[in-house]
């Protein structure tokens, strides 16, 4: 008598898979082209804030003594000449990447974001500067020098990290992700200098910058709904 052939387990499909799952693989597909659209749309909606908070900090940053303007344009500088011909220091920005994550450990939703973010060594500057700065003098200039090298260190290599995500294949997370972290990056380095420098004035930045985004919408939906 021929003995029965017992059912085998199909290794290829895992375990409790069928057409539920596969429902919800279509679902979550459709979330990820919805969440791609989405910030595609949101990143595209923030490149005339990248404009204009660019040209409000360089209105404001014009204001300033000619001399401090040069070292911090050297400061930026110097670092692009480093990273391009020297060293790139990815050790250094995975240091203070790990910091943030560490400080950001209570917040969860942070945790992940913030690295991105916040200039961890442009605002260690600013605090390591202004502690010593009451009992050491004549570190202005190299202050302002080191103001400039950090926020370049910082948009570097978030721009290079952020492209270089390899699921990322329509450069939706790019285009949305590192015009974020170039508007609040330009906005704490200019609420910095707006508690430094009497002539920069933060808050006029902010309002230049809304100023001349309206009008580019505006410009933009007239073109588009109205001058038809």
């Amino acid at each position: 008598m021929a003995e029965k052939e017992s059912p085998k387990l199909n290794l290829e499909e895992p375990l409790g898979t069928g057409s539920g799952s596969g429902l919800k693989s279509k679902m979550s597909e459709s979330n990820r082209k919805l969440l791609i659209f989405i910030k595609f749309i949101l990143g595209v909606c923030l490149l005339p804030f990248v404009y204009t908070v660019s040209v409000s900090f360089l209105k404001q940053f014009s204001l300033i003594d000619p001399a401090i303007q040069n070292n911090f344009w050297w400061g930026v500088v110097t670092f692009i000449l480093i990273y391009l011909f020297v060293w790139e220091p990815v050790i250094i920005y995975v240091k203070g990447q790990k910091l943030l994550e560490l400080i950001f450990t209570f917040f969860k939703p942070l945790v992940r974001v913030a690295p991105y973010l916040l200039p961890i060594y442009t605002i260690l500057l600013v605090i390591i500067y202004g502690v010593i700065s009451w009992t050491i003098k004549g570190l202005f200039g190299y202050f302002i020098f080191f103001l400039g090298f950090t926020i370049a260190f910082h948009l570097v290599f978030s721009a290079k990290t952020l492209r270089s995500k390899k699921e990322d294949f329509f450069k939706t997370n790019y285009l949305f992700g590192f015009s974020l972290v170039y508007i609040l990056n330009l906005l704490v380095l200019s609420f910095a200098l707006g508690n430094i420098f009497d002539k920069f004035s933060f808050v006029a930045l902010c309002t230049d910058s809304y100023q001349i985004a309206q009008d580019i919408f505006n410009a933009v939906f007239t073109q588009l709904f109205i001058n038809k």
